[in-house]
């Protein structure tokens, strides 16, 4: 049985108020504007919703990927053979005393936005980085010398158990020590967690010194990172004792093209899509500047983005 059949006669509901679709095409879902269909794209409107989804795709045997903003996937050309659940329409945010509340859909500017005029600092970072709490939780992303992990005070997750059970996915809550968070990396990258809501907690500033503060960030970011072109942000973690920018333009390789992808003319350190870039283009030249970096300093580049589905 296909998995359109498979899932047409579990949710015909899902269907037909269009939460669910059938060969829907990744590009339009990530921030690259690359990617080729998935055969199965849900946009639940819940998190019961998403649970059910994920129970089913689990106990089916269908592969499945959660998604936020798709701002750090490349997805494959081919695209992705099972179900893709885009977190989107779960964005909940409130405020609470001093902590705010996030699903996991939730923009990062949004969560930002209201931590200032609320009057709550810790976020300041993370304002420009354009991606989802989610997303930014999986991978504790961080600039400007702060991390999700600073602000973080606990999520709830789900965690995929024995699939012979009669719900194989469980809630796991999880306070900050328990992410084990490390550099772009936490036990929900680790262990494949699919995050739910995180609660931040934040501290009391005057809200115009945030926005002094998130302003000025904002500008920097503008200023040297192309924000004019799809990318998926830093393509390569940074090295220990290394700029990964700096060694790729040393190695000149400032606006090297292959097909449709670029390196950046404004950051080094960043890949985009000139115009009709395949994930096959992006590959290459991550293949061919990793060479080139190796070859000139013995310096092993690791990507930092997600490479997901079929080329």
């Amino acid at each position: 049985m296909s998995y359109k059949t498979m899932i047409l006669n579990r949710f015909p509901e899902l269907y037909e108020t269009g939460i669910i679709r059938f060969d829907e095409s990744m590009r339009l879902h990530t921030s690259f504007r690359i990617g080729g269909p998935a055969d199965i794209f849900c946009t639940p409107h819940s998190v019961y919703v998403m649970a059910e989804l994920l129970k089913f795709a689990v106990s089916s045997q269908i592969p499945y990927l959660v998604i936020g903003k798709g701002s750090n996937l490349l997805i494959g050309d081919k695209g992705f053979r099972g179900m893709v659940i885009s977190t989107l329409m779960l964005n909940k945010i409130v405020r609470f005393g001093t902590s705010i509340y996030a699903e996991c859909g939730a923009t990062l500017k949004d969560l930002c936005d209201l931590a200032q005029v609320s009057g709550l600092s810790g976020l300041e970072f993370a304002s420009g980085i354009p991606g989802s709490v989610g997303g930014a939780v999986f991978m504790n992303a961080g600039a400007y010398n702060g991390e999700i992990k600073d602000a973080l005070s606990k999520s709830m997750c789900l965690t995929r158990e024995n699939s012979a059970s009669a719900f194989p996915l469980q809630f796991v809550p999880l306070s900050n020590l328990d992410h084990l968070f490390a550099y772009r990396s936490s036990i929900l990258s680790r262990d494949h967690l699919i995050h739910l809501y995180s609660v931040f907690e934040l501290k009391p500033v005057p809200p115009e010194d945030i926005k002094a503060k998130m302003d000025e960030l904002d500008a920097m970011r503008s200023s040297k990172q192309p924000l004019d072109l799809p990318s998926a942000g830093s393509i390569f973690k940074r090295p220990p004792g290394h700029f990964t920018g700096q060694l790729i333009d040393e190695c000149n390789l400032r606006g090297h093209r292959i097909g449709g992808a670029a390196i950046s003319d404004k950051h080094c350190g960043f890949i985009v899509n000139v115009g009709g870039a395949t994930a096959q283009d992006v590959l290459d030249l991550i293949a061919f500047v990793s060479a080139s970096v190796r070859d000139r300093f013995g310096v092993e580049l690791e990507p930092e983005i997600r490479l997901i589905g079929e080329k």
